[in-house]
């Protein structure tokens, strides 16, 4: 029997992306979070469980070292929905399989239930698990797996789903893991879980096989945001759940008292949060018990941190692909949940929440608390011409009629084993990838655009926004959050920064910013024309009669309120 005492453990993230849960960084999933959570519950001292992310071997080279002399590597990782990101590379399969045949002792490897650990990047041609030679694979929680392992001696271990009163000892015992995260602290957000499974059974969706929702007690949500704040986490995502609203219910119906106790829960013991988010909604929910869901949703607008979203799985507005695929909301259903959440969470720090979808011709300084997302899914069952035309009047006539959303998000269907979906969405994707195309361009024009300036018009101001990479002589950077808005600010910038910016144009998919406040003794000319009004005649004469005491010594003559976006007063950023 090895004593777990003398157990030295490495966890290697290979990221994971499912439908309701982020792991990608900035994210850290809770999976190694858990699983170091796990090997301490089972007696393995803290200081012998060392954790790397993929980028981190790729990185440093010589963190290999800890692969190879561990006695037990435990690799997490696996890809449901994969996309395209900015902040990590998730695991390649031969990536994976040199991992286990660099560890010299036990290794095992786990992530999502039931789906491809290791297929990372081939999609869903392979949805069943590969082992990629590792000695064990574990087929349910991989923390589970990892307790009994260590428990066995590294003999075994039966495959089972960890439960609730597990996940809270090993939630609040694993968060000291994030301590070594290559992104911690400033930059790095904990997805936090508040459920699993779902009582819907959407034909393409993965997350009905963890079975109806299981739901964690506040307390034990709350108890895990306290450890992982006493490490130094300040930006939260509640992302782990198919229906932030029905938390701590039956599953369907809406339970405010539920959610006003996370919440405030959460502001308790996290007072100097700096980012508090969510993710899926299910509009179905909303539709069908709106107030208890106005109710909820204005409990969530009072604790969270501007730029929220509740993302929709419309996933088609065509009834025809509705009933195919199981869907459990309509369109005319899915705009009257829009309509809500733009009325009971769609207001600005600073306003009163109003009773209408129009809140002002100001500019307003922040984003709106919560706003919803619309997921619009193609390559399903029926998917027809007309399907695109329906999705188009959708987004239209949320426009139309003054609401707002924060994304617009479009993808193509995966098939995953144990779903109801089958090859026939890869035959349609590929019958309709034309249309596809055209379609998507449409909505980028149409909807995205004139959407993302409603959302944030000129003035609008994003606090720390950090800065990621550098292209064309632009520096890009986004906020912490759930879905934030990419930020393209003129000039190359250090990278690893945080700055505040204020909103000066609008792209499809992003927007254009500046320093804020922007020092118009030191700002440059490249930054004073992105300002809307500011021309190069205007910014010439900024440049050559500096310095300015104040903006109204300046005498400038423009259409627009400087004041919004600039200060003559030194504001000490580096250039």
């Amino acid at each position: 029997m090895t004593d777990p005492e003398t157990l030295s453990v490495t966890i290697v993230d290979g990221y994971v992306d499912e439908p309701a849960h982020f792991g990608v960084p900035p994210y850290v999933s809770t999976y190694p979070r858990y699983t170091a959570g796990a090997l301490v519950d089972a007696g393995v001292p803290r200081e012998r469980i060392t954790y790397h992310t993929i980028d981190g071997l790729r990185d440093e080279p010589d963190r290999w070292r800890d692969v190879d002399e561990a006695d037990l590597l435990v690799y997490l990782g696996g890809m449901t929905v994969p996309g395209k990101y900015v902040g990590g590379t998730p695991a390649e399969p031969d990536e994976v399989r040199e991992l286990a045949w660099t560890a010299s002792g036990t290794s095992l490897m786990g992530g999502p239930v039931k789906f491809g650990v290791g297929d990372a990047n081939e999609g869903a041609t392979e949805t069943e698990r590969q082992d990629l030679d590792f000695d064990f694979v574990a087929k349910g929680d991989a923390e589970a797996a990892v307790f009994d392992l260590v428990e066995s001696g590294l003999e075994g271990f039966n495959n089972h789903m960890r439960d609730v009163e597990e996940v809270t000892r090993w939630a609040r015992e694993g968060a000291f893991v994030v301590e070594q995260h290559p992104n911690h602290p400033d930059y790095l957000i904990a997805e936090l879980e508040t459920s699993r499974g779902c009582a819907y059974r959407c034909s393409f969706c993965t997350e009905p096989l963890y079975g109806n929702p299981s739901f964690r007690p506040p307390e034990t949500v709350v108890a895990e945001v306290d450890a992982l704040s006493d490490y130094g986490v300040k930006h939260f995502r509640l992302g782990r759940q198919a229906d932030i609203l029905a938390y701590g219910g039956d599953g369907e119906a809406p339970n405010p008292d539920a959610l006003r106790e996370l919440y405030s829960g959460i502001r308790a013991v996290a007072p100097d949060l700096e980012t508090l988010h969510l993710d899926n909604v299910n509009p179905i929910t909303v539709v069908e018990w709106p107030e208890q869901s106005r109710e909820g949703l204005r409990i969530i607008a009072e604790h969270n941190t501007p730029g929220d979203t509740a993302a929709f799985g419309l996933e088609s507005a065509d009834p025809v692909v509705q009933e195919q695929n199981d869907l459990n909301v309509t369109a005319d259903e899915c705009f009257e949940a829009v309509r809500i959440v733009n009325e009971a969470a769609g207001w600005r720090p600073g306003d009163e929440p109003r009773t209408g979808p129009s809140f002002g011709d100001d500019a307003p300084r922040r984003l709106p608390k919560l706003l919803p997302g619309i997921n619009l899914l193609h390559g399903l069952k029926g998917e027809r011409e007309e399907t695109y035309e329906r999705n188009l009047e959708f987004l239209r006539r949320v426009y139309d009629e003054g609401y707002m959303l924060r994304r617009v998000n479009i993808r193509q269907v995966m098939a995953f084993a144990g779903t109801k979906m089958n090859e026939t969405g890869a035959e349609i994707a590929r019958e309709h990838k034309k249309l596809f195309k055209q379609y998507k361009r449409q909505v980028r024009e149409e909807i995205d655009n004139p959407m993302l300036e409603r959302v944030s018009p000129p003035g609008t101001v994003l606090p720390d926004v950090h800065l990621e990479y550098h292209q064309d002589g632009t520096t890009f950077g986004r906020q912490l959050g759930t879905y934030p808005l990419l930020v393209g600010i003129p000039g190359e910038r250090e990278l690893g920064r945080t700055i505040d910016v204020a909103v000066v144009d609008h792209g499809f998919r992003s927007v254009t910013g500046v320093p804020y406040p922007l020092d118009l003794n030191a700002a440059s000319m490249d930054e004073l024309t992105a300002i809307p009004g500011v021309g190069d005649r205007t910014a010439g004469d900024i440049v050559v009669n500096r310095p300015h005491e104040s903006l109204s010594a300046a005498n400038l003559e423009t259409e627009i309120d400087l004041s919004r976006f600039v200060t003559t007063e030194r504001t000490g950023r580096a250039d």
